[in-house]
């Protein structure tokens, strides 16, 4: 089982190799191999996502990855951001499925934003396209208007488009996951705006017949994001685009209590995997030893299912989670009053005793 270990920026090499430490401890046979990526590998040579970086991800089983991003890079030429590796993995992978969890640990009831009541039992999986829709679409760039209200003056402009086949697959994804959980699909779009999510809607629609076990409801993406925060467990299997599962995530993710919380899969149609946290790389905290690594050690349970082929050790990995946290401990972002406050270094060495 061959990992490629993407650590990155800011809080990225903390939260990896905790994770990494877990996975040492199954006592499985692992071959990792780090690289840089990001703002690391722009300092090393110049680019984001190297090209010995991507190789190896290509040969690899899965990714584990950290984080990119600081703000000191932000007046590079957008090819040139940290940001761009993520979106070059995505696509040289075609890494095209996004699964994002939300799920309320009992024991974190409290942390949610939301009153106990409505995040309480909490299990939401949202699945976003990853590879289309405007991060992606062609043309983009800047211009000089010619119509509009202001001809002449100039303009920036983005492409929102989704393929056929795109739109199927995705779905067919979600359909497959409800199939295993309580078959219940929400398709989320903005069809009465957008002809690109009328179209979506249509196919969504189109391939739901093949899944007539599963139920299927269209809620508009303003609607969604209402709807989450007003009866968050009417949701079972979310399915979106690119941008509105960007969005809709991250909103999910403080249902939870903290998006330090949130592990992610991304994959593609054989099974290849990239694996990371939900949250940024937090370059405010880098180097303090505060960061939350749950939610990456939990993408590492997460890659052992999806990728490798390990859902045992999986379970051990949540089951070691869930221990960890009925003990108390808490990193700063879901701390509060009776519990105790640990450091990024102490939570991963909990976990792994918990594992023992």
């Amino acid at each position: 089982m061959k990992i490629a270990i993407l650590p990155g920026d800011g809080i990225g090499p903390e939260i990896t190799a905790e994770a990494v430490k877990v996975l040492n401890a199954l006592g499985l046979k692992f071959e990792m191999e780090t690289a840089p990526v990001g703002g690391a590998a722009y300092e090393a040579s110049g680019h984001p996502l190297p090209e010995a970086t991507l190789n190896l991800a290509k040969s690899a089983d899965a990714i584990l990855f950290g984080a990119v991003g600081d703000w000191k890079y932000d007046t590079l030429d957008r090819p040139l951001r940290p940001e761009q590796a993520i979106l070059g993995l995505r696509k040289a992978l075609g890494l095209f499925a996004n699964f994002r969890p939300a799920i309320c640990y009992e024991q974190l009831v409290s942390a949610s934003s939301l009153k106990p009541e409505l995040v309480a039992g909490l299990d939401i999986l949202i699945i976003r396209e990853l590879t289309g829709d405007i991060y992606f679409g062609q043309p983009r760039g800047k211009r000089t208007a010619t119509d509009g209200h202001f001809p002449g003056t100039e303009e920036a402009f983005d492409t929102m488009r989704y393929s056929k086949p795109e739109i199927e697959r995705i779905a067919r994804v979600a359909f497959e996951a409800a199939r295993k959980r309580n078959k219940k699909v929400t398709s989320v779009d903005k069809a009465n705006v957008l002809e690109t999510f009328q179209f979506w809607k249509d196919v969504v629609t189109e391939v739901h017949k093949d899944y007539p076990d599963v139920a299927l409801d269209h809620m508009y993406v303003d609607n969604a994001a209402m709807q989450l925060v007003k009866a968050p467990k009417a949701f079972d299997v979310i399915v979106t685009g690119n941008m509105f599962g960007d969005i809709l995530s991250d909103e999910a993710s403080m249902l939870t209590g903290s998006i330090g919380m949130l592990p992610s899969a991304s994959l593609n149609d054989k099974k290849q995997g990239l694996y990371e946290p939900s949250h940024g790389s937090a370059p405010d905290i880098a180097g303090k030893g505060v960061a939350n690594p749950l939610a990456t050690i939990l993408s590492a349970a997460m890659m052992l299912r999806f990728s490798l082929g390990q859902p045992e050790a999986a379970d051990r990995i949540e089951t070691a989670v869930k221990a960890v946290l009925a003990q108390g401990l808490r990193t700063p972002d879901i701390y509060s009053e009776g519990t105790t406050k640990v450091g990024t270094r102490e939570m991963g060495d909990a976990v792994v005793k918990a594992l023992k």
